[in-house]
């Protein structure tokens, strides 16, 4: 049956920029909530990809580089941006992340040191979204998701000018015609 596909809904660079500006980088939870953000959108990940994640899965040298487990234990790898890494740098040197073994831990948790849940990853991005939009109410959409930063990410590059098929591979989808969506 055909149905009636809902408009994507993403931010604008702008909206980006303004959500990335909230987290407040003088505490643990600030930078880790930046790292994840930042990570979510450069990479076009799923919730799901990210709260699996374990620090081992970074490549942190040149080329810098992220191994995300997608739908159906599909792996596949991304490039990460410099300015990515090195949110994750910073993150992972203030919790410590790469000693004793812990490069198998999950690579974002919460208070009690468990993994975050996709609720979890959906309230941090709301808490931000609000304060963005309290700064500039109409850089942010009334309704976003963690969804939306991946929608955000594909847009971003298909309005630079990238192959449809680089995007594909760095969505993670199976063919085009599920990226063209």
């Amino acid at each position: 049956k055909r149905t009636k596909h809902e408009s994507i809904n993403y931010l604008t660079i702008e909206g980006i920029k303004l959500l990335f500006e909230q987290p407040d980088l003088s505490t643990r939870k600030g930078v880790r909530d930046l790292a994840l953000l930042a990570l979510m959108y450069d990479t076009g990940a799923r919730v799901q990809e990210v709260i699996d994640l374990i620090p081992s899965s970074l490549r942190l040298d040149k080329p810098y580089t992220i191994k995300l487990i997608g739908k159906g234990t599909k792996a596949r790898i991304v490039p990460l941006m410099e300015e990515q890494v090195v949110h994750l740098r910073h993150y992972i040197e203030r919790n410590s992340l790469l000693e004793n073994g812990r490069n198998l831990h999950p690579l974002f948790y919460n208070s009690r040191k468990e993994k975050l849940t996709r609720g979890g990853v959906n309230h941090i991005l709301q808490y931000y979204a609000a304060m963005a939009r309290k700064k500039n109410p109409t850089l942010l959409p009334d309704k976003i998701s963690p969804h939306s930063l991946r929608h955000s990410k594909a847009m971003h590059l298909l309005q630079a000018g990238v192959n449809l098929v680089y995007i594909r591979d760095i969505l993670g989808h199976e063919s085009v015609t599920k990226t063209e969506l």
